[in-house]
């Protein structure tokens, strides 16, 4: 398979896993958090490539460092989600930063984990990718109905009988996941764009939760085809048009909201 061809199906497969886990993201309201986790994962990058390792891999054993770091500032009287993520995200990337200046020799360019490379992605990053998508499309068949429940009344879920702890395991590592294999295809800086904007755009005009787990993932995987085939046409990095690619598709998703005539149901706020 050529590496146009490649690029393709990895689109297609990091753009339905990252449109898919995107709607928990969304509705969990974990954009800044996986933000976060995009930038602080450098170090992890840089030590990967450094050591010979796989710069994936290295990323999410980092990621499980960054989650434990940020629970634990989490818990510090009068902080917050919102500030342990802050400061998560710049500690991250500065001492991904350093350590890539300090070692120089590290085949791993900094502009390449920002706004990705899509067109250089490997067998090994699609079996990767394939393989997140697979365990989330799992996850969320087998615990879809107590992630959502959780997600939109976490009082109520606890008053069940249900623990709340495993399925913010369970949000958590699959958040944790998509970011890390959206990364070789659009970067860094970009994976957040296609991870929130198709969910979003699916919130606007989806009817229930269960369609917005529908469409998000149908239109993260056109993002990404979309992406890649304007790269090629116009010559230039597939990682930022594949991010305004999904901005496109939250914009128009917009509009179709903002038409009254085609009477579309409100705002999915409850499951």
């Amino acid at each position: 398979m050529g590496y146009f061809a490649s690029a393709l199906v990895a689109a297609v497969v990091i753009g339905a896993g990252s449109g898919l886990v995107g709607v928990l993201v969304v509705l969990r309201r974990r954009v800044f958090f996986a933000q976060a986790l995009t930038h602080a994962t450098f170090p992890g990058a840089v030590v990967a490539a450094l050591v010979g390792f796989s710069v994936p891999l290295g990323a999410a054993l980092a990621s499980v460092a960054i989650v434990g770091i940020m629970g634990l500032i989490t818990r510090v009287k009068r902080q917050g989600g919102q500030v342990a993520a802050g400061i998560v995200l710049t500690t991250g990337f500065a001492l991904g930063a350093i350590l890539q200046a300090v070692n120089p020799e590290v085949p791993l360019h900094l502009e390449s984990f920002l706004v990705g490379s899509i067109l250089s992605v490997t067998t090994g990053d699609i079996v990767l990718s394939t393989s997140v998508l697979v365990v989330a499309v799992a996850a969320i068949a087998l615990f879809g109905k107590e992630l959502i429940f959780q997600t939109f009344d976490p009082r109520g879920f606890t008053a069940a009988g249900y623990r709340a702890w495993p399925v913010e395991l369970l949000a958590l590592a699959l958040i944790t996941a998509t970011v890390v294999t959206a990364m070789p295809a659009v970067g860094a800086i970009l994976a957040i764009a296609l991870i929130a904007a198709p969910a979003a755009a699916a919130r606007l005009v989806a009817p229930s939760v269960g369609w917005m787990l529908v469409v998000s993932p149908l239109i993260g995987a056109a993002s990404g085809v979309l992406g890649v085939l304007f790269s090629r046409l116009l010559d230039v990095a597939a990682g930022p048009a594949i991010a305004l690619a999904a901005a496109a598709f939250f914009l128009v998703a917009l509009l179709v909201r903002r038409m009254p005539r085609l009477g579309l149901r409100e705002e999915v706020t409850a499951a």
